[in-house]
């Protein structure tokens, strides 16, 4: 199911097993961007939006707490890897 229609900024994100995860910062291509704030080391993650079970006043995950955290990325998943160039060298 299609769900970037209905995620909103700072809508309340939830983990299956109704753990609090964090607050959206905004969609970025298939994933949603979570808010620093909201996070325990004060900077921004990631989660798939496959990871979504059902949008209704929060996002619902399928996953659990433990499970997210697995799934949650550090980096930026829309950033190009930057390869040296070695030509240059």
């Amino acid at each position: 199911m299609d769900f970037k229609n209905q995620i909103q900024e700072h809508m309340e994100v939830i983990c299956a097993d109704g753990k609090h995860h964090g607050l959206v910062d905004h969609l970025e291509g298939e994933y949603i961007k979570l808010t620093k704030n909201s996070s325990s080391d004060g900077m921004h993650h990631w989660l798939p939006l496959s990871a979504i079970d059902h949008v209704d006043a929060h996002v619902h995950l399928r996953l659990n707490h433990e499970q997210t955290h697995m799934q949650m990325l550090d980096q930026d998943p829309n950033m190009e890897a930057v390869t040296p160039n070695m030509s240059s060298m």
